[in-house]
């Protein structure tokens, strides 16, 4: 690929290699997944836990725990990623391995911290009528 190339030509190339190779394939897919988390955790963390703790301070300890899960998913994900770097060193042996326990750890956390979130907020969420327009009107 020569610098400058138009985006669509690199999404090609990359779908190309990604299709030929199972580490790149992972790779991607994890890394992929691994942003989305980052950015449904970073949405949470700006846009809903200051509602919910302005509106429902009763939830105020469950916020802080899942703030805190946040930055522990944070850590597992970056875990990850290091793993997924691995895949295509040269002495990768114990790559593939150190990938799958990296998502297991992340995997085991996630569905602890979604479990906290459904049975403490879903009910909060479900009970508001509409969301505030702005921070003016969360009483």
């Amino acid at each position: 690929m020569r610098a400058g190339a138009p985006a669509a030509d690199l999404r090609a190339a990359l779908a190309t290699m990604a299709s030929r190779s199972p580490h790149l394939r992972l790779g991607v897919d994890c890394l992929r997944f691994c942003e989305l988390v980052h950015r449904h955790h970073g949405g949470e963390d700006t846009q809903l836990f200051p509602v919910v703790r302005r509106t429902a301070p009763h939830l105020a300890q469950v916020v802080d725990r899942l703030e805190a899960d946040h930055r522990q998913v944070s850590r597992l994900l970056f875990r990850v990623e290091a793993a997924v770097d691995q895949l295509d060193e040269p002495d990768a042996g114990d790559a593939v391995e150190l990938v799958a326990g990296a998502l297991q750890a992340l995997a085991d956390h996630l569905l602890t911290h979604l479990a906290v979130e459904e049975e403490a907020l879903r009910p909060f969420l479900l009970s508001m009528d509409e969301w505030p327009a702005d921070e003016r009107d969360v009483r």
